[in-house]
């Protein structure tokens, strides 16, 4: 008879070692698998019962070490984990690659009229703000008017950054003007995120010591995980609208080869693109204490006098 599973497993740090890009990849080759996103209720139900149950020391009968991290990865894809509540479906990172799949292969192929980009930029504008907001960081409730302020604010400056650069494409190259989509995701990124995610930037995000113990929240925390984010959706973006203007252009008169082909390539290129982009920095972020607000500082040095790094969820 097997012997039962220990609960002495550490299931709240990922699978993999964290400090290497490695192993920060295979954690996140896990979270954004696209057939995460194809869990009924039920499983998404069990696993949560197996995680929640682990953690209180109960051991579900017959458990192998592999379905408890396999439980893990199913819970953490589909529950957010500052709040631990369930995350919109589209607004998983699971959903990434099929849903940017999509938007990117129409945003690339109807760019010529002002209607379409408006509607392309704005379907995904609307898509990354709920992105942006399922996987912001901090346990903080936002109210419905902040979240409503925050979306028409995000969406209208990055819809009104990427009409502006399709404006330039009269005076460009047919080549040059298929890189506006990707000029104006860049930017709108650097607009939509921190917009989304302002109340982070206002009233900070929770901090901890390497024991998970809580220690205030911190606005300077926020802005260095925002930043982090920002360029992993920057970078995450780029293969899949940076290349292919060369090879749509290459097909220019053959359609349904060119279609076929960039949503082909679209595809492979963020199921590798997504998980290795998210996994240029850790998950769990940190910063010197020395670098935070002078009265956290103070509060810290005060009441936690050994602690030298601070530890926070930077989102996704």
């Amino acid at each position: 008879m097997a012997a039962e599973l220990s609960t002495s497993i550490n299931i709240k740090e990922p699978r993999w070692d964290q400090s290497t890009f490695v192993g920060r990849a295979k954690h996140f080759f896990t979270v954004t698998d696209p057939r995460n996103i194809l869990l009924t209720n039920e499983q998404l139900a069990h696993a949560h019962k197996i995680i929640t149950d682990y953690r209180e020391g109960i051991v579900s009968p017959g458990l192998t070490e592999d379905e408890l991290w396999r439980a893990k990865y199913v819970f953490d894809s589909a529950f957010h984990p500052d709040t631990g509540e369930k995350m919109i479906l589209i607004g998983r990172m699971s959903a990434q690659v099929p849903m940017n799949m999509t938007i990117t292969g129409c945003m690339m192929t109807f760019y010529k009229t002002t209607p379409a980009v408006l509607f392309w930029q704005w379907i995904n504008q609307s898509f990354n703000a709920i992105v942006n907001y399922t996987n912001r960081s901090g346990d903080a409730p936002i109210t419905v008017g902040q979240l409503g302020t925050a979306y028409v604010s995000a969406t209208t400056g990055a819809v009104a950054t990427a009409l502006g650069l399709n404006a330039l494409t009269k005076h460009v190259s047919p080549l040059i003007g298929r890189f506006v989509p990707f000029a104006a995701v860049a930017a709108a990124n650097c607009i939509n995120i921190p917009l989304m995610r302002q109340r982070e930037l206002q009233h900070g995000i929770p901090i901890m010591d390497e024991n998970d113990n809580r220690l205030g929240e911190s606005s300077k925390a926020a802005q260095q995980a925002i930043s982090q984010v920002v360029v992993s959706r920057i970078l995450m973006a780029s293969p899949g609208m940076a290349i292919p203007p060369f090879l749509m252009n290459h097909l220019e008169k053959k359609a349904f080869l060119k279609v076929t082909h960039h949503f082909r390539f679209l595809f492979f290129s963020l199921v590798f693109a997504t998980p290795l982009c998210c996994a240029l920095f850790p998950q769990k972020s940190s910063m010197s204490v020395s670098r935070l607000e002078p009265e956290l500082q103070e509060k810290i040095r005060a009441n936690h006098p050994g602690v030298e790094r601070v530890y926070f969820n930077k989102g996704l």
